[in-house]
């Protein structure tokens, strides 16, 4: 079902194609999926085809721009994402638009292929030594995130304080057998932010990118995909090029149970402002959370 375009964004379109590609002149205009962005596909009367995006009321609070931007260049200088023609400082952002898109899903990125695709942009992306300054704290954020829930008296779980120590201890392994390098990282690789056009694969955008370990990636991919075990270990061996052992199993492992442990107290967060659907998201987070933690015991 198509998007409404919403009005007042046309001369907005008009003015960003006018000042970057030199004509406003489109044949096609079409609103493209997004929840806090306006994000147009403009087919030009040449034949040309672009992407615009308008940032969302209130992004501003939620999203450093400057820092989207770095992190939007590094991808685009990699090739990891498509051509950037411009990125204004409000976050408005022109560029090409991917020929013969097709956006991924849980069904459709499980094919080993993609997941190949996948590690292979990883790798590149967590692997240019480049340091964006950016930083993307996992704890910090979770207890900052925690802090809202308890000020704002939120109920918490009522074994929270239990899991929340497994977590740390769980941290505290990880960190003294593993060299944890800073990386640049996307941070919020959905499934809905892997496209597939002209041959190749790309991933697409990057409000969330900052310095984080390599593994999150991994890690969160296989879970907003839902891979299995098989799923899992081509990923993992691809990304690291070589078989993985137990330290590495457990590295992946540790890293899903920082994803949902940081996005189970986020959605708390929310519980105050978005009400049910948060609270049902961390029940679902936090519970699989827990089995992660049991799947570690295991190793």
């Amino acid at each position: 079902m198509a998007r409404e375009i919403v009005k007042e964004d046309i001369a907005k379109v008009k003015e960003l194609l006018k000042n970057v590609v030199g004509s406003d002149s489109y044949s096609e205009l079409s609103r493209m999926g997004g929840l806090t962005n306006h994000t147009y596909k403009v087919t030009m009367e040449n034949g040309d085809e672009y992407v615009v995006r308008i940032p969302g009321e209130g992004t501003e609070e939620m999203i450093v721009r400057g820092d989207e931007m770095i992190s939007t260049k590094l991808a685009c200088d990699l090739g990891v994402d498509a051509e950037m023609l411009y990125f204004g400082e409000n976050g408005a952002k022109v560029t090409r638009y991917i020929s013969n898109a097709e956006t991924m899903s849980a069904e459709t990125i499980c094919d080993p292929v993609r997941i190949k695709q996948v590690a292979e942009i990883f790798k590149k992306m967590h692997s240019c030594g480049v340091d964006t300054k950016i930083p993307f704290e996992v704890f910090e954020m979770a207890m900052s995130y925690e802090k809202i829930v308890f000020d704002k008296n939120v109920p918490m779980f009522s074994d929270y304080d239990t899991v929340k120590a497994e977590v740390m201890a769980i941290k505290s392994e990880i960190d003294s057998v593993i060299d944890v390098k800073k990386v640049p990282c996307h941070n919020d690789p959905l499934c809905e932010n892997w496209v597939v056009g002209d041959g190749r694969m790309y991933l697409i955008d990057w409000e969330y990118a900052g310095m984080n370990d390599g593994m999150w990636d991994v890690a969160d991919i296989s879970i907003e995909a839902g891979f299995n075990s098989e799923c899992d270990k081509l990923l993992l061996s691809a990304y690291l090029e070589r078989e993985p052992d137990k330290k590495d199993e457990k590295h992946f492992l540790a890293s899903k149970i920082y994803v949902d442990f940081l996005w189970t107290l986020w959605a708390k967060a929310r519980v105050p402002y978005d009400g049910q659907p948060m609270e049902d998201w961390a029940v679902e987070r936090y519970t699989r959370l827990k089995t992660f933690i049991e799947e570690y015991k295991k190793i």
